[in-house]
């Protein structure tokens, strides 16, 4: 059987129920074998969201969920059958294609980033593209190496739009495109580390009517030399001879003084390959210093960007990438407890990265002010809480 997946539009799709949400996987093609097949594959897939929202890490977990909250789940999807067992949620997770199962969810994330910008007047939104690797989820007797990851994160908005597994013995500069070709990012600006600073890439961004922010590294050794030598060159009178833009920030967190300055200059004619870097305008300059434990510490980075000349959209496209780590990667890790996952086989664990993603996603657009952990456990305590986590309905 074929399963296709389709990018994600900007058509937003209203949602009240488990039932409608379950009617997103109507037209995925079902991998089981159609003998004996007493749940819906709709059915299936919709316990297993709200089974990870409410704590579950796999299988086992969405199983025995399932069979504690029957009741509750009889209210609200039609099983005649009572829940599936563990063998069910595995061999669907097992079998669905990565992509196409993320395909489904494109109306679903459309409406929740229409209404999170909308919520938060962005009309242009960030969109970090930044990998994750599971450590623990390789498998050295069957050649496996750990999952590998690209996700395209909106971090203004807490949400989690396309994510792409490296094939084994790759990276991120193959996964990058394909994860770009799964979401809408017309009028978006795309931000990615140094890996992904790749021309290929600046032109499919600009040809989906995006723009970019990119590190620059050694990676791009001429490159990186000229952006550096040009900048150095008007550092010592403050770039006085140049048309330059610079703001500033600074703030006393978790007991640190930082500050922050950024700099943006238009591509100068030192730069030898701006025609080489579709959209290419402008360059920039990141420098973060800051005291810890009464240390001074300082760090510098340097971009290449699509933007026009207008350093605070810059300084936010660099400081929204900056935290997409602490946003999406950390909490990931320490409240889903992703690194230590030892699910294994390549599309179940992709799978299931992809729903600890979406639970994410939807815990971060409930407005209750507690954590994420917290979150968490109160779906798995109150039904109802979790149907608002799930729909988006406070009442």
């Amino acid at each position: 059987m074929t399963q296709t997946a389709t990018p994600m539009t900007q058509t937003a799709t209203p949602h009240t129920s488990p039932r409608e949400i379950a009617s997103y996987f109507d037209g995925l093609d079902d991998p089981r074998s159609a003998v004996n097949r007493r749940y819906t594959l709709s059915n299936v897939l919709a316990i297993a969201i709200m089974a990870i929202l409410a704590g579950a890490k796999g299988p086992t977990g969405i199983a025995r969920w399932a069979r504690l909250k029957e009741a509750f789940l009889g209210t609200c999807l039609d099983l005649p059958d009572g829940a599936p067992r563990k063998d069910v949620f595995r061999t669907v997770l097992s079998r669905l294609r990565p992509q196409a199962f993320q395909a489904c969810f494109a109306h679903w994330l459309a409406s929740l980033q229409q209404d999170a910008q909308a919520a938060k007047e962005i009309t242009q939104p960030i969109l970090a593209v930044d990998g994750k690797t599971n450590r623990r989820s390789h498998d050295g007797t069957k050649g496996l190496g750990a999952l590998h990851a690209v996700t395209i994160w909106a971090s203004e908005l807490g949400l989690s739009l396309a994510q792409v597994a490296c094939a084994e013995k790759s990276n991120e500069i193959t996964a990058i495109p394909e994860a770009l070709q799964l979401v809408d990012i017309r009028g978006a600006i795309i931000t990615i580390d140094a890996m992904g600073t790749q021309k290929e890439i600046a032109r499919q961004i600009i040809d989906q009517e995006a723009d970019y922010v990119f590190a620059l590294k050694g990676n791009h050794e001429t490159l990186h030399n000229e952006v550096v030598d040009y900048i150095d060159q008007h550092l010592d009178n403050d770039f006085a001879d140049v048309n330059a833009r610079r703001h500033t920030e600074s703030e006393i967190s978790h007991g640190r003084e930082e500050s922050r300055v950024y700099i943006q200059f238009p591509v100068p004619a030192a730069v030898t390959q701006k025609a080489e870097w579709k959209g290419l305008q402008t360059i920039g300059m990141a420098t973060r210093c800051y005291t810890k434990n009464g240390e001074d510490y300082s760090e510098v980075r340097y971009y290449l960007s699509s933007l026009p000349l207008g350093v605070k959209n810059f300084a936010r496209a660099v400081r929204q990438h900056w935290g997409v780590e602490n946003g999406c990667h950390w909490v990931l890790d320490m409240t889903f407890r992703e690194d230590e996952s030892r699910i294994r086989g390549p599309q179940i664990r992709e799978n299931v990265a992809w729903l600890n993603r979406l639970a994410l996603s939807l815990l971060k657009q409930h407005p209750e002010k507690n954590s994420i952990a917290m979150k968490r456990q109160t779906c798995a305590w109150d039904d109802d809480y979790m149907l608002q986590v799930l729909t988006g309905i406070i009442p």
